[in-house]
């Protein structure tokens, strides 16, 4: 099902139960306390729906996809139930170290700003690099396109810098100058370090044209969700308790990955009556 252009995306999707109001709030040390009669579950804010509310009480799925990017095929490999209200940020090591106990070669995770890879720990424990569009919190460094991320040398500089590489915190960029195409290249340093950041400048940086590419094909990562939610039935959790709605997503994962072995949902082609040109004819 899925070629050897192989690379991984991270997401995740909320599954709201009905436990709209909580049977009691408790305020303990400053803290809002809400206890559902789901007891596992919580109120988190669900990503932006046009006709939905923020919020949402329940959990959230947090999957590791693989997606073949020459085709845009994806399958979820790995999901982890959490209640809503947990930071996606906590399951970005976890979905990897399990993949890996699994034996699943993973080089490259494309995924929301959310799952970013902040400390650099997860790249310096497996090697792996997360690549998460530009945050737009994060500062751009002065003389850097805000468009793509080229990257200058000064404010007079008017040709873009070449990449040089990375080393544990910093990008480094050269002159990429031609002779005599630039009447400031014999006073100014002619080389540039950038630190490492969640903007321009992750491990990866953004002027890099195949890291736009991961960034759009990261999208494919919603086509599962769908299929697990509108073929497999989660878009309703009729199940309690986080141990039982894991054994539902469990045989949600398996179903659609039978589905697609067997190939149902392929359609044949429609077959056209042919009656319909000799009708055509008497007109």
């Amino acid at each position: 099902m899925l070629g050897d252009h192989i690379l991984h995306g991270v997401d995740s999707t909320e599954l709201a139960n009905e436990c709209k109001i909580p049977l009691a709030s408790l305020n303990i040390n400053g803290q809002n306390i809400r206890i559902y009669s789901d007891l596992d579950s919580d109120c988190g804010k669900r990503r932006n729906k046009r006709d939905k509310s923020i919020y949402v009480v329940g959990y959230r799925l947090h999957t590791l996809t693989a997606i073949d990017a020459e085709t845009g095929h994806s399958f979820p490999i790995i999901s982890l139930l959490a209640p809503a209200n947990h930071h996606d940020s906590h399951f970005l090591s976890l979905l990897v170290d399990v993949a890996q106990a699994m034996g699943v070669e993973v080089k490259l995770v494309t995924a929301d700003t959310a799952y970013h890879d902040n400390d650099g720990s997860l790249h310096d424990k497996t090697g792996i690099y997360v690549t998460t569009p530009p945050c737009s919190t994060a500062s751009t460094p002065d003389n850097v396109d805000t468009a793509n991320g080229t990257v200058f040398c000064h404010n007079e500089c008017s040709v873009p810098m070449e990449y040089a590489g990375v080393d544990e915190d910093h990008h480094e960029y050269k002159c990429a100058a031609n002779t005599g195409e630039c009447l400031l290249k014999g006073s100014c340093p002619q080389c540039r370090s950038i630190s490492l950041d969640r903007g321009f400048f992750q491990r990866i940086p953004y002027h890099v044209e195949q890291i736009r590419e991961a960034h759009d094909i990261r999208k494919n990562c919603e086509r599962p969700f769908n299929l697990l939610k509108h073929q497999t039935g989660l878009e309703t959790v009729r199940v309690r308790g986080q141990s039982a709605i894991t054994v539902r997503c469990t045989f949600s994962s398996i179903s659609l990955l039978l589905l697609k072995m067997a190939g149902t949902r392929k359609k044949e082609p429609a077959k056209k009556s042919p009656q319909l040109p000799l009708f055509k004819m008497a007109a």
